[in-house]
């Protein structure tokens, strides 16, 4: 079986090289790409935004807790490293400052602090005199309530005492921060939605178009590339190369690219703001990442191999599925139906076995994960509590480390998964590049020469040509055509007859020699006019999905009336004026709604409408029953006027009526003549004659 995936290499992750080429495609549409990564950083600091929303309205509004210090037993040194001190919390010689603010202080100066009575131990409240019914609360509980000038003190355990108009009263201004917060916090939520939906948009726009425009360059290049070339790359390989390979590209502009971006820019930010809450219990936090770092590397190894052996085990299956449902003919005419099914069943579970053991390092790394990310939770619980206890974090900084985390871990898992993605672009990539890369193709001549007009004097002068280095298949051949004259070209297999017809319209190139057409060397004349003039049909009829009438013009603007006038003469009306919709008939899939004789009446067709000045019939008629041959035997004495013609290995009744006729050996001409004359030399084309021709002739 011919595996030709199973040789495929699997690249490296991450090559630079591939992904500057195909960032270098982002150049047409870099702003949009610009306005997509600025959406996405500005959706993923405003998921940085809601945490500190959230601890900023825990602290500053629901829990704005204060703590009490006499400041006259604080020692100078201790004042200072206070920094500027709010007045307006400094009621009857206690200065109220955040819980947060303790954090200035050494464990063991709040410790002494606390003995000697300078630090008070309760949780107090602070609110402004100047809010509606303050006044009446300070009246109704003069005894847990504490005025200052612009501030009154309370207790929290006192303020679970008050009624709740009091407490109303006193807690408007928190009710009111609280409701700004909570506006801010939707605010943000929209924002983050917003962007993010640009995010994705502009990202699928940018990638789409990609997509597109990789496929066309591939496509295009495609087209101008040698037979050469494509003879040694099956069709699957280059169809894949510009689907499923182009679609790699796609997973990794939607997936990967700003998926990447947004995961590192989320833990670089998650790890600033950490810092900036609390650095002591930042570096807790950071201390449980180890573990986390060693088991997502030891798992990218490991999916690695996981990956390839997946890849290798579905290319094996592809090229088995690709042989076996192209050859099913054979698979059935031979009874080999079992075996086939045995060997795919194999086939299908190398695959089964492969993905299993890729999705059982999944389904390990996902639980582990979420192990290390609720250990390292439980871990800052732990420390956050003392912390908490301690007055060296506020609850809602430990709150906000919570969710941070959270935020945390995700972009960790997403990187680790986002690994198969990347290594299956970049050796999509590569293999789309190799094919962008490959410069075999016919040379277009640097000084075009373009005849007026062709009169179809063919030259071959000492021609050399092999498919493969010292295989030669002509050997220093030479012929002359003369304009207007048919000539056949006979031989036995392998003998250089069909190469005659590819190196002729240059889907080949000589090695040496000269082919002139008219006196000019066909590789002065450009491809596409050299195409136009010296056109072929062959044996084995290729038609487009499409109407009858698209496979005859091939993109061409031929009228109508031309086409309808070029079928008649085929004799192809008599089966096209059946069809429900004549020359506007769809095809299917290679033309199999059709005979094989009718396919090439339409071959013939599409020949006559083009009108070339040379025309090949490479086996024309080999596919063509009797009766049919009858019909169009008039046809191809149209077909044939007017216009230098090669013939090549036709039947008995265009071989006699050739004005000449060529017989080939080893790549040379072995002899010349007309039918009469070669049949009386009684050489090689005699022999011909005897063993191919003679039963044709008697039927």
């Amino acid at each position: 079986m011919s595996d030709f995936f199973e040789h495929e290499e699997i690249l490296k992750s991450y090559d630079a090289r591939i992904m500057r080429r195909i960032l270098g495609y982002l150049k047409p549409y870099l702003l949009f790409f610009i306005l997509a990564v600025a959406a996405l950083l500005i959706a993923t600091v405003g998921e940085l935004l809601l945490p500190i929303i959230i601890q900023r309205a825990v602290d500053n509004q629901i829990l704005p807790y204060r703590r009490g210090i006499v400041l006259s037993g604080l020692e100078p040194g201790q004042i200072d490293r206070m920094g500027d001190i709010d007045r307006e919390y400094l009621v009857d010689g206690v200065l109220y400052i955040p819980a947060s603010r303790l954090a200035d202080f050494s464990a063991r100066e709040k410790e002494l602090m606390r003995e000697n009575g300078v630090l008070l131990e309760e949780n107090f409240l602070a609110f402004p005199t100047s809010g509606t019914g303050v006044s009446e609360a300070v009246a109704d509980y003069p005894d847990l309530i504490t005025a200052g000038a612009k501030v009154v003190i309370v207790t929290q355990d006192d303020l679970k005492r008050m009624d709740r108009d009091a407490v109303r009263a006193l807690r408007k201004n928190n009710y009111e921060g609280l409701a700004g917060y909570v506006r801010t916090l939707v605010a943000v939520l929209f924002g983050v939605f917003v962007f993010t939906f640009l995010q994705v948009y502009l990202e699928a726009y940018v990638s789409q178009m990609v997509m597109k425009d990789l496929r066309s360059r591939l496509f295009e290049h495609t087209l101008g590339l040698s037979l050469r070339y494509l003879d040694r790359n099956p069709v699957g390989r280059l169809v894949s190369r510009v689907t499923n390979d182009v679609e790699t590209i796609n997973e990794m502009f939607t997936e990967v690219l700003t998926a990447v971006m947004k995961d590192f820019s989320t833990m670089i930010g998650v790890t600033v703001a950490l810092f900036l809450l609390s650095p002591r219990l930042a570096l807790v936090t950071i201390a449980t990442l180890p573990p986390v770092f060693i088991v997502t590397v030891l798992f990218r190894v490991k999916v690695r191999d996981a990956f390839r052996a997946v890849r290798l085990a579905i290319s094996r299956l592809n090229a088995f599925l690709s042989e076996h449902i192209s050859g099913m003919r054979i698979v059935q005419l031979f009874v080999q139906e079992k075996r086939v099914a045995g060997e795919f069943d194999e086939k299908n579970g190398e695959v089964l076995e492969a993905s299993l053991l890729e999705m059982r390092l999944f389904a390990t790394f996902r639980p582990l994960m979420d192990l290390l990310s609720t250990t390292s939770t439980a871990v800052v619980i732990y420390f956050g509590a003392y912390f908490l206890l301690r007055d060296l974090v506020s609850l809602g900084v430990l709150i906000a480390f919570l969710n941070l985390i959270r935020m945390f871990y995700q972009p960790v898992m997403d990187l680790s998964e986002k690994y198969n993605i990347l290594q299956s672009a970049m050796a999509g990539a590569e293999r789309m590049f190799n094919l962008l890369d490959a410069d075999d193709r016919v040379s277009e001549p640097l000084t075009p020469i373009v005849p007026q007009k062709t009169v179809g004097r063919i030259e071959f002068d000492r021609v050399n040509f092999s498919y493969k280095p010292g295989e030669p298949v002509l050997r220093d051949l030479s012929f002359t055509i003369e304009p207007g004259a048919t000539v056949a070209i006979v031989g036995y297999t392998g003998a250089g007859k069909t190469t005659i017809t590819s190196v002729l319209t240059r889907l080949w190139d000589i090695e040496s020699g000269v082919i002139r057409l008219d006196g000019t060397d066909i590789r002065d004349i450009p491809t596409k006019e050299l195409r136009r003039r010296v056109q072929s049909v062959l044996q084995d009829v290729f038609l487009f999905s499409g109407t009858i009438l698209d496979n005859i013009r091939l993109g061409d603007e031929i009228p109508v009336e031309r086409v309808r006038r070029a079928v008649e003469q085929v004799q192809a009306d008599s089966f096209i004026n059946r069809l429900p919709k004549g020359l506007e008939t769809e095809l299917t899939e290679r033309a199999g709604n059709l005979s094989t004789g009718q396919r090439q009446l339409l071959s013939f067709a599409r020949a006559l409408a083009h009108n070339p000045d040379v025309l090949i019939l490479d086996e024309a008629t080999g596919n063509i029953d009797t009766e049919t041959e009858k019909l169009i035997q008039s046809a191809l004495v149209k077909l044939l006027a007017d216009r230098t013609s090669i013939v090549i290995a036709h039947r008995l009744s265009t071989i006699r009526n050739a004005d000449r006729i060529i017989v080939l050996h080893n790549g040379r001409v072995f002899e010349a003549g007309t039918h009469d004359e070669l049949m009386t030399k009684k050489g090689m084309y005699h022999t011909l004659y005897q063993m191919q021709f003679l039963s044709e002739e008697r039927t």
